[in-house]
């Protein structure tokens, strides 16, 4: 009881200083991927870099103690990141207070979801997510992940449409526009450098010194030039009528939202009272507010746009700079070179403070010391829209990590608990969303790294998480001329590795059909971006549906001699079928949705075969029976026999045995027409089917000689 509590008592038994040694270096080489990625990952899903460091403090130790697995790395990943800014985006604005705290509520979510499944013994509801889905939702994620990340290679701002192509396409045509060139030379290094140093020594921490040489670099170019001024510094009047015209536009976004909030609660409230005008008229009001919005917002993405385009010119000393467009032709002669543009967010500018922009964007603060212990806010109605989401995320970040460690487990021989991984995981992302995390799964490549490091047991995260507490403490100064274009590369270095073109052709040579819903998963995945969750239920549906119409519609075969002396498909192998016997072999449990069918293939061969004399029900491949299919079987029985056609059984097993026994099936077929096997079948059946018959070369004579 003790160890099903607390599993990692297992580990101690035999633990040694040795195996201490090496998990503390295995922890500490998970580290130094880890710290890089997981700031990467976080941005990613909208949140501020420091908060991936916030996911990988407690979730890796947590995950590691309470699950079964001892190499499995836990932490920010790109597939929950990425699903979390998609499940979170029509919410709030990223990177917002609310935005942060909806996906640390999502977190808590997840863990509870994860944790009840593995608590219950409910690891098999993962099956729902066939591997032609995940395979065919990968792919288009990792896409949709390194493509989101352009943005940030370039250097440009945009912002962000109804479909996630639209958004690719307004940042090419930024990218068009006006190309930050330090910004796309210090992403381009990074991959050069974790690219080259995978190549040389896939032991060397490739994105860690990455990481590294570009904060070096920017801290010494001075990467990041930032000037906060007045509007009046700006000598371009279209400039001033473009922010004052964006300043309003936010504004009545802002009350417009603010009236559309009363006029809900009013919808609350006349529903609870059943007032069916109040209901009407707040209805019509909503629905007027959000056409407001609408036509707000793309005014105010029209000015966003027009400021973000416009480049300029700085004049004047550093404490006196005016700045001017840059085909103003009264630039005078003592102008720098360097480009300037306006920072442009969602909120209204600061005319007296306004940011200039004439460098790369960086990482910037971290606050110090780890976050404080702290429940997450709870709000039902925000529970409500996110527990799709939450259900999707639970599946396909479990589904991650127990793939993994399936992997790993296969290579060290461990056994492992689908469900007390469930539980590892469960509570790794309640209790790190207490933290300040959002949600977190296993991860592959760090996974990889503390298995070849030699990881000896789940101890090894522990060092790993001591070692994000030690930077969180001291180290984050460091990390505040990183480069965003360096984590963006960092992200689509990471997502390659994701995309599997092989998936979709292994799947359509198993069944061309499972090759069919991996692609189909994969277009609807792009094509409805960044609502990720409708490509998942598109696969979903698809793979249930051919389970339900091949569940209806059993393979229903009749079998002969082959050359091989075996019992085979007729149709499948161009066998020859005898005159008198038809051996019918039924391929799945008989139950409600497939019970007339096995009706229609009898009826149909007994149409078409005319001399037919006797038939098999061959019944090894039928597992269960269910009310339907032990009614339609009498039915069966009674008409074959009618047509003056006999009937028996073969290999029928116990559990379909004693259905017969338990009702007036077993009365209707006889004792003497249920046979072991197939060929004490035929042996029983053949002379007397073939009596007064004209068949010169029945391909069942042998087989009773061979049984």
């Amino acid at each position: 009881m003790i160890k099903m509590f607390f599993p990692f008592i297992e580990w101690l038994k035999d633990y040694n200083f040795e195996k201490l040694k090496i998990d503390s270096l295995s922890g500490l080489t998970v580290a130094l991927v880890l710290i890089p990625q997981s700031m990467a990952y976080a941005q990613l899903a909208g949140m501020p870099s420091y908060y991936g460091l916030y996911a990988s403090f407690l979730p890796p130790i947590i995950a590691s103690l309470f699950g079964s697995s001892r190499q499995l790395a836990t932490g920010p990943v790109a597939v929950v990141s990425l699903m979390t800014a998609a499940s979170l985006e029509p919410l709030a604005t990223a990177g917002s207070e609310g935005y942060i705290a909806y996906a640390i509520l999502l977190a808590l979510m997840v863990g509870i979801f994860q944790f009840s499944l593995g608590v219950l013994r409910l690891g098999v509801v993962v099956n729902f997510l066939s591997h032609p889905v995940v395979n065919g939702f990968t792919n288009a994620a990792a896409i949709i992940i390194a493509s989101s990340q352009l943005s940030k290679m370039f250097g440009v701002y945009v912002d962000k449409a109804a479909h996630h192509y639209e958004t690719i396409y307004r940042v090419c045509a930024a990218a068009v526009h006006y190309t930050h060139w330090p910004t796309l030379i210090m992403g381009t290094l990074a991959f050069g450098i974790m690219y080259g140093l995978k190549r040389i020594n896939p032991k060397i921490p490739n994105v860690l010194v990455a990481v590294a040489v570009t904060t070096v670099i920017s801290w010494a170019i001075g990467f990041q030039q930032d000037s906060f001024v007045d509007l009046k510094a700006i000598k371009a009047p279209q400039v001033h009528e473009m922010v004052v015209g964006f300043n309003q536009t936010v504004s009545e976004i802002s009350a417009a939202t603010e009236e559309r909030t009363r006029f809900m609660k009013e919808l609350d409230d006349a529903k609870t009272n059943h007032n069916d005008i109040a209901r009407l008229d707040a209805e019509h009001a909503i629905n007027m507010i959000n056409y407001k919005i609408d036509r707000l917002k793309e005014e105010s993405h029209t000015y966003r746009k027009g400021l973000r385009d416009m480049m300029f010119y700085a004049d004047g000393t550093d404490s006196a700079q005016v700045f001017h467009l840059k085909s103003d032709p009264a630039l005078q002669d003592s102008k720098d070179d360097r480009i300037w543009r306006i920072k442009v967010g969602n909120k209204a500018l600061d005319t007296q403070n306004l940011l200039m922009t004439g460098g790369g964007a960086v990482v910037g603060g971290i606050p110090p010391g780890i976050p404080k212990l702290s429940m997450p806010e709870i709000n039902l109605k925000v529970m409500l829209h996110l527990f799709p989401y939450a259900a999707i995320i639970s599946l396909l970040g479990f589904m991650e990590a127990i793939s993994i460690a399936k992997a790993m487990a296969a290579k060290t021989g461990q056994r492992l608990d689908p469900n007390q991984e469930l539980i590892g995981q469960g509570l790794a992302n309640m209790l790190g969303s207490m933290t300040k995390s959002y949600p977190t799964s296993g991860s592959f490549s760090r996974s990889a790294v503390n298995l070849q490091a030699g990881a000896m047991t789940g101890l090894s995260s522990a060092f790993t998480s001591l070692a994000v507490v030690i930077v969180l403490l001291f180290f984050t100064p460091l990390l505040y001329h990183l480069p965003q274009a360096v984590l963006a590369a960092v992200i689509m270095m990471a997502v390659i590795g994701l995309i599997n073109v092989s998936g979709f052709i292994h799947a359509w040579k198993v069944q061309w059909y499972d090759g069919a819903i991996s692609i189909l998963s994969f277009v609807c995945t792009l094509a409805f971006a960044p609502h990720l969750d409708r490509g998942i239920m598109v696969g979903v549906t698809l793979s249930l549906m051919v389970f339900l119409y091949k569940s209806m519609r059993p393979t229903v075969t009749s079998l002969s001699r082959g050359k091989d002396d075996a019992l085979r498909g007729a149709m499948v192998h161009g066998l020859q079928k005898c005159k008198y016997i038809d051996m019918v072999r039924f391929d799945g449990p008989l139950f409600f949705a497939n019970a007339s069918y096995l009706e229609d293939k009898i009826s149909e061969r007994m149409l078409n075969r005319k001399d037919l004399k006797h038939i098999i029900i061959v019944s090894n491949a039928i597992n269960d029976i269910d009310a339907s299919g032990e009614e339609v079987l009498s039915l069966l029985i009674e008409n074959v026999r009618s047509a003056g056609v006999e009937i028996s059984f073969s290999g029928v097993n116990e559990s379909v045995m004693k259905v017969f026994e338990r009702t007036h099936l077993m009365a209707m077929i006889r004792p003497e027409n249920i046979y072991p096997t197939m060929e004490k079948a035929i042996c029983a059946v053949h002379d007397h089917a073939h009596q007064h018959g004209n068949e010169e070369n029945c391909p069942l004579t042998t087989v009773c000689h061979i049984a």
